[in-house]
């Protein structure tokens, strides 16, 4: 059954909600991958300012306080429309904001339908490079868009009434794909001339974009990802996001609409392998004491002073392996075999239940930990470990940080139907929020 309007239940848990979500609406027509051309809406520097003062990373890695930087940094920064609470704001607001910077000409539309070219890099290395189009919706049975981790019912429905109030794409999901073809020689072709946009970001990478108008080129394109699939690589909640919105629309009797499409960057993975790394966990609610005194029951744990040894030594650990962070430093190895067989749940493949996102999830956070899996319970931070350690630290939490996943068992997971636990990869380089937006409004579309 669709889940459409208010039925974004909060009680499913996330393996349910995340069959429905991403088994429901119906799939454009056609049968394979495609990323089609729009009239992308982009900042004017004259009217909004510098790109890098107005731009931001994707909405799920920025927390308060970034968000407060963000704001005090510049007046048009994309923060206010994609973040509207933290300046005090509700999702009205945003859309009523975004369409004032459209008629103030802050936010401009280009000419024509266009694919983009989005690259970024840092001093003379390419890091991601890839197109930014209008990704056609597919359920997950059709094998084209692939998810790999589960979603909850709060963000999405959290993205639904932020994007049902801006009626736009407000920044792109990312995915991967194996091509090699046609598609990466004109990516690359195109990165050859001189980009419309270039900018360097506090992130330390130089953004640039790209515009293909020539619809020969569309064309060429299109053919060449026919057949291909894609893994979503970051945006999970959102492209459940645009399935929701897209089952509205269809059960309102909407029809073939632009939410049939969705604001994505595909990136050919054999030309631009991404970066995965971990995403660690913050638990505020769990005392690092009674974290290690639990954990000890079934794992082996040492003690290490120094961070950047105990960081080095969970990178050696073989088998799963995590390392708890507060007011000490311990690297759990060696968990109990017959403890990990009795956790560990019998429905998924060996490769899934020795994933280290599993382990932890199922071992020591279910099981020894008792910790609720819910968005309040469980902080998350990207990449970083000594982030993630100094959040415990300041909460009088616990942090655990991981390993990161192989790429190799992630597309082996998904690739048989199965998904990798909650908040278990970070790809990157992450798109950059507010190079081009995607209107869903008709009108909007044909402003000059």
């Amino acid at each position: 059954m669709p889940i459409v309007d208010d039925d974004l239940p909060s009680g499913l848990g996330p393996e349910e909600f995340s069959a429905r979500i991403f088994g429901t609406a119906e799939p454009p027509t056609g049968g394979g991958l495609e990323l089609s051309p729009f009239r992308g809406v982009r900042f004017v520097p004259e009217v909004a300012g510098d790109l890098a003062s107005v731009t931001m990373p994707p909405y799920d890695l920025i927390d308060e306080a970034a968000a407060l930087r963000l704001l005090a940094g510049g007046g048009h920064n994309i923060v206010r429309l994609n973040l509207p609470r933290a300046a005090g704001e509700g999702y009205d607001a945003a859309g009523r904001r975004l369409r004032r910077w459209l008629d103030e000409g802050a936010l401009a539309p280009d000419p024509g339908p266009a694919l983009y070219v989005y690259e970024a890099a840092r001093g003379g290395t390419v890091l991601q490079r890839g197109l930014i189009g209008g990704l056609g919706l597919r359920a997950e049975a059709d094998g084209v868009v692939l998810p790999h981790e589960n979603v909850f019912p709060g963000p999405v429905r959290d993205r639904l009434a932020l994007m049902t109030a801006a009626n736009a794409n407000l920044e792109p999901i990312f995915l991967v794909y194996e091509g090699g073809g046609d598609a990466a020689r004109i990516v690359d072709g195109t990165a050859a001339e001189a980009p419309l946009m270039e900018f360097g970001a506090d992130d330390g990478l130089t953004h640039r974009l790209w515009r293909i108008t020539d619809p020969a080129l569309h064309a060429r394109v299109a053919d060449d990802l026919r057949d291909k699939q894609a893994l979503i690589a970051d945006g999970h909640h959102r492209y459940a996001t645009y399935r929701a919105l897209q089952a509205r629309h269809h059960a309102a009797g909407d029809g073939p609409g632009p939410w049939d499409a969705g604001l994505a960057l595909l990136v050919d993975s054999t030309r631009y392998p991404p970066h995965l790394g971990a995403i660690h966990r913050v638990l505020p609610g769990l005392g690092p004491d009674d974290a290690l005194g639990k954990a000890r029951k079934v794992f082996r744990a040492t003690e290490f002073p120094d961070e950047d040894a105990a960081v080095e030594a969970l990178a050696r650990a073989d088998g799963p392996a995590f390392l708890l962070g507060g007011d000490s430093l311990h690297l759990l190895t060696e968990p109990d075999p017959a403890a990990l067989r009795r956790a560990m749940p019998s429905g998924h493949s060996p490769r899934w239940r020795a994933l280290d996102t599993a382990v932890l999830d199922h071992l020591l956070i279910r099981g020894v930990w008792d910790v609720p899996e819910n968005e309040n319970a469980i902080e998350v931070v990207h990449d970083d470990p000594s982030a993630a350690i100094a959040r415990a630290r300041r909460t009088g939490g616990t942090a655990v940080i991981l390993n990161p996943l192989k790429v190799e068992d992630v597309l082996a997971v998904a690739g048989q139907g199965e998904r990798v636990p909650r908040k278990s990869t970070s790809f990157g380089p992450k798109p950059r929020t507010g190079l081009v937006l995607r209107l869903l409004d008709p009108e909007a579309r044909e402003r000059p």
